[in-house]
C-alpha cells in the first residue's frame, strides 16, 4: 500500500499523519516531534485552537528538520473566520510555525455567517501562494454542496471525525465522488473502540494491537489519518500497519461495529450556534 496520496489538487499528501492535539508544552511537543520523525511521520497536523503551532515551530527549528520534508497543516477557528480575518489568521500561523508556506489550510468547523467568505480567504491564500492546498474539517454533505455554488474550487480534503462507532460510509463516498480526501480525527474514537471484543479478536488473529487493526481499516476505506500519541512505543506502533491486510469480511465486521456515536461536537450544530460547545 502507498504511504502517499495525490490530492486533486496534483499535490502529494502522507496518507498518515501525527495529530499534535493536547500537545501543550514545548517539552511534549519536542519529545513526541523527534519520535514521529524518527518513525517516519512527515505530515503534522496542528491548529490555531490547540494553542501550539508555535510549539511546533520551535520542534522543527530545533531539531534542524528541513521544512521541504514535512506537510504541514493547520486550520482556522470559529473566531477567526471572515475574509479579512481569515488573512490574517493564516499570516499568525505563518509566523508562529516559522514557515512561508502552509501544506494544508483547513477550516476548522463550519459556520453559516462566515460560510462562503471565510473559503474566498482560502482561495486567495492559495493563489498568493502562501498555502499549497486548502480544505475543511467536519463537514457535512450538505456543507459541501453549498459550498460548491460559489466556491472557485472545491475542498481536496475534509478532516472528519472517523472511527468504528462513527464510521460515516455515505459522507466517505460522496467525499469520493467528489475527489476529497477523507481525513479522520480520532481514528480510534478517542480510545472508546481498543476494547472492543470484535476489534480484539481480529488483532488476536494477526497478531497486531487493537490500534493497529482500526488504522489498517480506515487505510483499506480510504480514509488518511492521523493518529495521536505522547508514548513513543505506540507512536512507533501506529506506523507498524502497512504489512498486513484485512479480509472484505474482517472490514464488514468493523463496518458493523458503527452506532453513529460522536465523541466530539456535531457539526450541523456548530454550524448553527457558531462555536463549538459545551465549553463555550
Amino acid at each position: 500500500m502507498e504511504k502517499n496520496i495525490k490530492l486533486s489538487d496534483g499535490n502529494i499528501m502522507p496518507i498518515e499523519g501525527f495529530g499534535t492535539y493536547k500537545l501543550d508544552t514545548q517539552e511534549k511537543m519536542d519529545v513526541a516531534f523527534k519520535a514521529a520523525y524518527k518513525n517516519g511521520y512527515r505530515l503534522f497536523d496542528s491548529a490555531q485552537l490547540y494553542k501550539n503551532e508555535d510549539l511546533l515551530g520551535n520542534s522543527i527549528k530545533k531539531f534542524g528538520v528541513d521544512r521541504e520534508n514535512l506537510f504541514i497543516t493547520t486550520k482556522i477557528p470559529e473566531t477567526k473566520q471572515g475574509y479579512d480575518s481569515t488573512l490574517r489568521a493564516i499570516d499568525e500561523s505563518l509566523e508562529k510555525l516559522q514557515t512561508n508556506y502552509l501544506d494544508l489550510l483547513l477550516i476548522h468547523w463550519p459556520i453559516h455567517s462566515k460560510f462562503f467568505e471565510t473559503w474566498r480567504a482560502l482561495e486567495d491564500a492559495k493563489e498568493a501562494g502562501k498555502v499549497k492546498s486548502i480544505g475543511v474539517s467536519n463537514y457535512h454533505r450538505a456543507h459541501l454542496e453549498l459550498l460548491k455554488t460559489q466556491a472557485r474550487e472545491m475542498p481536496v480534503v475534509n478532516q472528519i471525525e472517523n472511527h468504528p462507532y462513527l464510521s460515516q460510509p455515505a459522507l466517505i463516498e460522496y467525499d469520493k465522488s467528489q475527489n476529497i480526501i477523507t481525513q479522520a480525527w480520532s481514528p480510534m474514537g478517542r480510545g472508546s473502540v481498543l476494547q472492543d471484543a470484535t476489534i480484539k479478536e481480529i488483532a488476536e488473529k494477526h497478531g497486531k494491537s487493537t490500534a493497529q487493526v482500526v488504522l489498517r481499516w480506515h487505510l483499506q476505506r480510504g480514509v488518511a489519518i492521523i493518529p495521536k500519541s505522547k508514548n513513543e512505543q505506540r507512536i512507533k506502533e501506529n506506523q507498524a500497519i502497512y504489512d498486513f491486510e484485512l479480509s472484505d469480511k474482517e472490514i464488514g465486521m468493523i463496518n458493523n461495529l458503527n452506532k453513529n456515536q460522536r465523541n466530539g461536537d456535531d457539526p450541523e450544530l456548530v454550524y448553527e450556534i457558531e462555536h463549538q460547545y459545551p465549553t463555550h
